[in-house]
């Protein structure tokens, strides 16, 4: 449970005191910054696209958010862009200052900007979450951070207004590491669970009976038992609106992406992962995958047989 922001203080300030710059105010951004907001921070923000966002003032640059910032966070698509605001933001930095980056990005990205801040006199903390767009809303994701202990201590005040866990996973880059794990479990679950009920309905098996049976039996998978992909079936889900993106089949096929440039990078066998990935890729740019959940996996099995 996130703390009230007159007990949460950040190196003796209290949050009404606490200058913060937020670079990235997408779906994620967004709604983050503006629970830091809320707990009484003065953030400063800046998006190339977004010109709004409650409780943030919005600044002509990233540089000039960044200004005076205690904390700098930045939200963003990839590592090349993770790399570029770095080098507009850590001169703007004071010494001291703390760069938190909680983008989805490849592993070498990440530890070369703590590189670059550590050069500098600041302090950096990758920290991917995880909870998606409803978790940032509710300031209750889960952080995996890689850094300094001195850098996850200054963090983790924000932690918890932003999320309901912080795990600190190791030195710089290891925060990225334990997400695109992580996601490579959740992408290659997810295939498997709505294979599963393509079958069970080609078996004749209904659904729910289905759901009660797996949910409590050896195939428990947070995939089931709280993002079910079949419609009306377990816990609400996107499934039940559509499959409008709680967390976009395009983006999957980014994070099963960056697990597989790790692998190759250091030479680790993953065949799972790497089948999870071309049939994301496939669903989003030569099906209908795209603006899709990623648990919309299910009626496009549905619709296929083994020769399709």
């Amino acid at each position: 449970m996130p703390l009230g922001k007159n007990t949460l203080k950040l190196e003796g300030k209290q949050m009404d005191a606490l200058k913060i710059g937020f670079i990235g105010l997408g779906n994620m951004g967004a709604p983050m910054a503006a629970n830091l907001a809320k707990a009484g921070c003065a953030v400063t923000g800046f998006d190339t696209a977004v010109s709004a966002a409650e409780g943030v003032t919005m600044a002509a640059s990233a540089a000039e958010a960044a200004r005076d910032a205690d904390v700098v966070i930045t939200m963003l698509p990839n590592g090349d862009i993770l790399r570029r605001v770095a080098d507009d933001v850590l001169p703007a930095m004071q010494q001291g200052a703390l760069l938190l980056d909680c983008s989805t990005v490849d592993v070498e990205s990440a530890r070369a900007v703590a590189e670059q801040a550590k050069g500098g006199g600041q302090l950096f903390v990758d920290a991917p979450v995880s909870g998606g767009i409803g978790g940032a809303a509710g300031g209750t994701l889960t952080f995996m951070a890689g850094g300094t202990e001195q850098a996850f201590a200054k963090a983790q005040p924000l932690f918890d207004i932003m999320g309901q866990k912080a795990v600190h996973c190791g030195d710089a880059g290891a925060g990225q590491a334990a997400k695109i794990c992580n996601n490579m479990i959740l992408g290659a679950t997810m295939i498997a669970t709505c294979e599963a009920f393509a079958l069970a309905d080609k078996l004749g098996l209904d659904r729910q009976k289905m759901f009660d049976v797996v949910s409590t039996s050896s195939g428990y998978s947070w995939s089931m038992n709280a993002y079910c992909p079949a419609p009306g079936v377990g816990p609400a889900s996107p499934a039940d609106n559509d499959y409008t993106p709680g967390f976009a089949a395009e983006l999957m096929v980014k994070d099963l992406g960056l697990s597989q440039q790790a692998a190759e990078a250091v030479d680790a066998d993953t065949p799972m992962g790497a089948l999870a990935h071309r049939l994301y890729r496939q669903f989003v740019q030569d099906e209908d995958g795209l603006g899709k959940d990623f648990s919309a996996m299910l009626p496009r099995f549905s619709e296929r047989g083994r020769s399709d």
